[in-house]
């Protein structure tokens, strides 16, 4: 549930993108409704509103999401204000780098790697699995912020798409081999929890 509330911006930012551009009027002023700078104004707009009712009902948002909302404003606020999509085209990649350094650092700072903190509670793994899967992230990360920067600076028509399609798709099979590779520790797991009751 929370992977498809994340992605909710992003899929209004698709859906506005994909509209031909239009005059629009509301209230007596005329807006440009699709395209890009449209698209952009709905992501701020409905991240802004996603999050915000996120923290309203929690008291906060996970760090993943703070970096999400600031990296959507900042770029965001660039691509709008310069009108220049080149600012938004870089998102992607710096977020997923961040992501990348963020789990990189965590094997040096901490007690566990980031992954082994995300994950612990469903399986036991000993210390030099969780860092290796950690490392995995690590590079997941970096070659999907290469990858965005690549489709965006080189196939301009699609680049849209893959940010939120391509991304997702690699994403969503990186973490099903992941847990291919993991499924005997997870079983392990149930088995010491069944053992205990």
């Amino acid at each position: 549930m929370k992977q498809f509330i994340d992605f909710l911006p992003l899929l209004a930012f698709f859906i506005v993108y994909k509209i031909d551009p239009r005059l629009v009027t509301v209230a007596g002023h005329e807006f440009e409704f699709g395209g890009i700078f449209s698209a952009t104004m709905i992501l701020i707009i409905v991240s802004v509103i996603t999050y915000g009712l996120i923290f309203l009902k929690y008291r906060s948002l996970e760090k993943s999401q703070i970096i999400t909302l600031l990296a959507v404003l900042l770029f965001g606020s660039l691509t709008l204000f310069f009108h220049e999509e080149i600012y938004l085209k870089w998102k992607a990649p710096i977020v997923n780098w961040i992501f990348g350094l963020a789990f990189l650092s965590s094997q040096f700072i901490g007690k566990k790697p980031m992954i082994q903190r995300m994950l612990d509670h469903t399986m036991t793994l000993p210390d030099i699995i969780w860092s290796r899967l950690n490392t995995c992230w690590v590079l997941f990360f970096i070659l999907l912020g290469a990858a965005n920067l690549y489709v965006a600076f080189t196939f301009e028509t699609i680049w849209v798409d893959f940010k939120v399609f391509g991304s997702l798709g690699l994403t969503f099979t990186f973490v099903i081999i992941q847990f291919m590779f993991l499924s005997p520790y997870m079983n392990m797991k149930q088995k010491n929890s069944d053992k205990t009751i």
